[in-house]
């Protein structure tokens, strides 16, 4: 029914905003990896509300608990569940939103399809679901660090339009961790985090990019045909709430040009390892990782729910206004790098076990 993500290393996740809880069954995942529930903890931490001044004030730890699946700090092979208990939920503020349809929210399709929903905070349509994919994306990210030394990093491109200067081929997540907007670029995070502030004040939204570079990619993850890997990243990526664009490479930037100043030219390196000149393809060619670092961006819209008061109709087609309650950020962008993180991780731990069942039973590569 849609809950469910990837071919071997396979999440579902499950639970809705102001539920009991929610949290991701993680199947497929290979056994012997070493885990603990602080190294999921630490990127949760990284997505949780309340964290800054300029993310939703709502209050939650976010604490996971590991159900199964991990025995004396290592994975067994089994599925592993992961669960994160709601603490600070407060239904009163949406009683408004369960007859009326807050405009480019998914209230109105959800009652299309269902015919029910949990208004309260948005229930399943809710941000909180990527709890899920974040604590599993920790775990992927484990999975790759150790088997081929991949490393993934994301930050805030741009917001409205405030781009930052930032070189994917060498920014560090501590850069990006170095201030609450998580923009790499000092600077600039100043001005974003001003802005951000500003919006927020007027009861306002905005939307930007993030971009995101996963670095030593093994040569050869993808398919070449329907699960190519950057189709594969591509719906990874649109998956994410509020996601409304993705690009890799050159992405639209590259229709602007002729083949001749497109095409990545190849060259063999010191070592003897055959690269590109260039990185326009962004690290995938033929649907296939070429070796090269694989560059994407993720656009994210403003966020729905806001203050401003709206024009919009009931369950019931009467007409009317809202100007929306509730606890919401006033840009995702900060609080989405780690989600970009985790599914751009769950997308490549997937090919690298498929890779490896169709490809490395008779020629082992790693």
């Amino acid at each position: 029914m849609g809950n469910t993500f990837g071919h071997l290393f396979r999440i579902s996740t499950f639970g809705e905003s102001h539920g009991g809880g929610v949290g991701v069954v993680i199947d497929g995942c290979p056994p012997l990896v070493s885990i603990d529930a602080s190294e999921i903890q630490a990127e949760l931490d990284r997505r949780r509300p309340g964290q800054s001044k300029i993310t939703t004030p709502r209050k939650e730890a976010d604490t996971c608990e590991i159900l199964s699946g991990v025995f004396e700090g290592k994975t067994l092979g089994t599925p592993i569940a992961i669960l994160v208990r709601n603490q600070d939920t407060r239904p009163q503020d949406y009683g408004e939103m369960a007859t009326t349809y807050r405009p480019s929210h998914a209230d109105a399709t959800y009652d299309a399809k269902y015919g029910i929903r949990n208004w309260q905070g948005g229930g399943r349509s809710s941000a909180r679901e990527t709890i899920g994919r974040v604590a599993a994306g920790a775990i992927a990210k484990k999975i790759l660090k150790q088997a081929a030394g991949v490393e993934i990093v994301g930050y805030v491109k741009r917001i409205k339009d405030l781009e930052c200067v930032a070189d994917p081929d060498t920014v560090t997540l501590e850069q990006v961790e170095s201030n609450i907007v998580r923009c790499p670029d000092a600077e600039c995070a100043e001005k974003m985090i001003e802005l951000i502030e500003k919006v927020r004040d007027s009861g306002d939204s905005i939307g930007g990019v993030v971009e995101c570079v996963a670095r030593n990619v093994p040569k050869g993850l993808g398919m070449p045909v329907f699960d190519k890997l950057e189709a594969d990243l591509a719906k990874a990526i649109m998956s994410l709430p509020a996601s409304k664009g993705f690009e890799i490479g050159s992405g639209f930037a590259g229709t602007l040009l002729k083949g001749s100043e497109h095409n990545d030219e190849y060259y063999t390196d010191d070592k003897g390892v055959i690269r590109t000149v260039t990185n326009r393809s962004g690290g995938i060619q033929g649907g296939i990782a070429n070796g090269e670092n694989i560059i994407l961006r993720a656009a994210f819209k403003p966020t729905a729910t806001i203050r401003q008061q709206q024009r919009t109709v009931t369950r019931e087609g009467e007409e009317t206004l809202l100007a929306a309650k509730g606890r919401h950020d006033p840009c995702v962008l900060p609080r989405a790098v780690p989600m970009v993180e985790a599914m751009v991780a769950l997308v490549l731990c997937d090919h690298l076990l498929r890779h490896h069942g169709q490809c490395g039973t008779l020629k082992p590569e790693f």
